[in-house]
């Protein structure tokens, strides 16, 4: 599997999260755990995400890439419900239908820093729909940063 799974505590820490005022992406996704984009040596990245049995969660909820570029994310639907997911890409939003025990690819193209949220917005799924993040790590370009002064950085 391409991507680990850590417990809730180890996704608030690793993400700055475990702190006061952290950010609501702490207390709102985290409890399909964190996993990892495993990059390949052309420098595109794979992860892997499922829905387990009975949960009406991503696993891992949060999936962390390295740094901006392309991912193959490949999707598993473990449950016996139908879900979908709604992913995004860079200018172009992707969907993926998925049957009970069936699984799908996606190629999203993620080229900032920043969190990029997806879900699975079919049903009611108990009252929230399926959410899940991908964080994308590094500095925006220098071209692109806001003209004032340095930020504390944690």
């Amino acid at each position: 599997m391409a991507t680990t799974i850590a417990n809730l505590g180890s996704v608030m820490s690793e993400l700055g999260l475990d702190k006061q005022n952290g950010a609501t992406l702490g207390r709102m996704i985290g409890a399909g755990g964190l996993g990892h984009a495993e990059e390949n040596a052309d420098g595109s990245m794979h992860a892997s995400v499922r829905i387990p049995f009975d949960e009406l969660i991503f696993e891992p909820s949060v999936t962390v890439m390295p740094h901006g570029g392309d991912l193959e994310l490949e999707l598993t639907n473990d449950d016996r419900n139908t879900h979908c997911a709604l992913l995004p890409s860079n200018n172009d939003r992707k969907f993926i239908w998925l049957e009970n025990g069936a699984r799908g690819t996606a190629h999203l193209n993620l080229d900032g820093p920043g969190y990029y949220w997806y879900s699975s917005p079919v049903g009611n799924d108990e009252g929230r729909g399926l959410n899940g993040i991908i964080v994308v790590l590094g500095d925006v370009a220098d071209d692109a940063k806001l003209d004032r002064p340095a930020q504390p950085r944690a």
